[in-house]
């Protein structure tokens, strides 16, 4: 069995690239220097035509086994030394994601073959819409729900990490966290719009509901649990989106949250800031010890 610790990595390459080969190159030779294992993509856009020419193209250029997601809007690479997958949940454009995320289930390798598999969600929420936003965080919340029977015949629900591009802003809490915008401080008028809703007294507020109904849900903003726990590091929840005039402050819009059986696999969490020419979010980076992943899947089997 690998000791080496797995590296999952989250990124928004801005339109796959800008429709420019060779920033795309540029950019899949980025992730492919941080040796991920698995990687939880958005904006592949266009990556589907000629038959998934890009898409195939992407896959080859990390050495590893890609899904894409319906429209182009999300997509999953795995490391096929250490990933299998086991079911692949296709979603399709309708009222629940305008950007149809991509979740399969994985089966850890290295466990072995009675573990328990686990959910591996791409997800990239509107751009727009706060109420849509809402609800395509409530339907995300499904695959935290999935059951699945162990060998000896007991229904158990699978583990799962979400991954993605949330469009919206953390509650405040954790220590180091970028705050909360000043709304007026937010130049562009129907970008104020987009990242704020109607509080109780009718007022607009800063737009935090998609993150407060996936931990009510139970999943755990993994940078934030990553940040508070006695080995971690304010750099945890650092910006992967930076401040510009129109747009307002630096922000934490990608996040990856994970259930709570999971958490103690975590080691690392940071950010990869990249050049802004190549792309307008960082890269969301989570070491996970391989031992203790190997421990959970089993004793969640068991």
């Amino acid at each position: 069995m690998s000791t080496a610790p797995l590296t999952l990595l989250s990124w928004n390459f801005e339109n796959n690239g800008k429709k420019d080969p060779a920033r795309r190159q540029a950019g899949d030779e980025l992730l492919k220097s941080l040796n991920p294992d698995l990687v939880f993509r958005q904006e592949l856009w266009d990556a589907d035509e000629n038959g998934r020419t890009v898409f195939n193209a992407q896959a080859r250029a990390l050495g590893m086994h890609g899904e894409l997601g319906d429209g182009s809007c999300t997509a999953v690479f795995i490391n096929p030394g250490r990933f299998s997958v086991v079911r692949d949940w296709t979603q399709s454009r309708g009222p629940q994601f305008v950007l149809p995320p991509t979740a399969l289930t994985l089966r850890y390798e290295e466990a072995g073959p009675d573990a328990l598999p686990f959910i591996a969600v791409s997800y990239h929420l509107n751009y727009a819409s706060p109420a849509q936003r809402l609800l395509e965080a409530e339907w995300l919340t499904t695959w935290a729900d999935k059951g699945w029977t162990t060998p000896d015949g007991t229904r158990v629900t699978l583990p799962a990490v979400f991954a993605g591009d949330n469009n919206s802003f953390p509650v405040p809490g954790a220590d180091g966290d970028p705050a909360l915008p000043e709304l007026l401080a937010i130049k562009n008028a129907p970008h104020r719009l987009h990242r704020s809703y109607p509080g109780p007294d009718g007022a607009r507020v800063p737009d935090t509901r998609p993150d407060a109904a996936l931990r009510t849900a139970g999943l755990e903003d993994v940078a934030r649990y990553w940040a508070a726990t006695q080995n971690g590091t304010p750099a945890a929840v650092s910006r992967t989106v930076n401040a510009c005039d129109t747009h307002g402050p630096d922000s934490r819009i990608d996040r990856a949250y994970a259930t709570p059986e999971l958490l103690p696999a975590v080691d690392e969490v940071d950010v990869i800031e990249v050049d802004a020419d190549l792309s307008d979010h960082h890269i969301l980076r989570i070491r996970m010890n391989a031992g203790r992943l190997v421990e959970i899947l089993n004793r969640a089997a068991a």
